[in-house]
């Protein structure tokens, strides 16, 4: 299976990034999904997406957000809540821990989305929560104790200063050696490129894992060569990216050199899916031997295809 670990479905355009068009709905991204995109030649689907609210929509806004304490929180989540409950055969919750309304609040918060809603990630974002993440340790030690506790995933933005800067992390990381990190985006956002930073502290901590969305192309593949192949994990950032574009980058790795590395399916499988399937307790699947049985499956599950010509 394909599982995107960054998907943000919305009634609500983000206030920050203020994406153009209407709402990016959970109905539009399940049929983004749906591809197919083809891997190898082979047509597939993004088969699950954690899910979770625009960053933009998770602070106060004058107007329009303006609740305090858990009633803010469960505002913000309340579309991501409703998108994993309509849809969990595809959608898995992720949480944003907003430490500015409450560290215990967004702690007991967390629990109850886990234990309520199964959600099975925890989202920091500490540019658009501004908080020094090296410094601010006292906010994040509640949110991460439940964490250890429940056994969930932790997701860190990176890639712009001054508090997205994946090294800031190293002490919460340390930590909380039983919790797992993802580093988000591999280090590059708007701001900066920080990709050797991700590939050093996954080379470096146990529990520190990259997202693969956004490295640059050239610098995945000599990451890959280095990194334990359990270390890369599939992510997209939708939107405003279009997931087809992220798959191809790892695709890419089973070229050959100097583009690729001549990387077998199965450990591409591992990367787009099967890695973070193990993480949460999912059975990976192989990848399919055909193109026929590729397209059996996505017809299996409701995916139309476009006939051959």
């Amino acid at each position: 299976m394909i599982i995107d670990l960054s998907c943000y479905p919305t009634d609500l355009v983000d206030l920050a990034w203020r994406h153009d068009g209407e709402p990016f709905t959970g109905e539009r991204l399940l049929k983004m999904m749906d591809g197919p995109f083809y891997v190898n030649g082979k047509p597939r689907r993004v088969d699950k997406a954690f899910i979770q609210p625009p960053q933009g929509n998770t602070i106060y806004t004058h107007g329009i957000h303006e609740k305090e304490g858990k009633a803010a929180i469960r505002e913000y989540m309340g579309y991501t809540e409703k998108m994993v409950c309509e849809h969990p055969d595809r959608f898995i919750g992720c949480f944003v821990y907003n430490p500015r309304y409450g560290t215990q609040n967004g702690a007991e918060e967390i629990e109850r989305y886990v234990k309520e809603f199964d959600f099975k990630m925890v989202q920091l974002q500490a540019n658009m929560h501004a908080y020094r993440p090296d410094r601010a340790l006292d906010w994040l030690r509640p949110a991460m104790r439940v964490c250890a506790d429940l056994g969930i995933m932790v997701k860190v933005h990176t890639g712009d200063g001054p508090y997205s800067i994946p090294t800031e992390f190293i002490p919460i990381i340390r930590e909380f050696p039983e919790v797992n990190f993802i580093l988000a985006h591999f280090g590059v956002q708007t701001g900066g490129v920080y990709t050797f930073e991700p590939f050093q502290m996954a080379m470096d901590e146990p529990n520190v894992y990259a997202e693969s969305g956004w490295c640059l192309q050239s610098r995945i593949v000599e990451f890959a060569k280095e990194l334990p192949k359990h270390k890369i994990l599939f992510g997209t950032d939708t939107p405003p990216n279009e997931p087809g574009m992220w798959i191809n980058l790892l695709e890419v790795l089973c070229h050959e050199p100097p583009q690729g590395l001549n990387l077998d399916e199965d450990t591409l499988e591992d990367y787009l899916g099967n890695n973070t399937a193990r993480m949460i307790g999912l059975e990976p699947t192989a990848p399919p031997k055909s193109v026929a049985e590729a397209e059996a499956y996505l017809r299996d599950n409701g995916v139309v295809l476009e006939p051959a010509e």
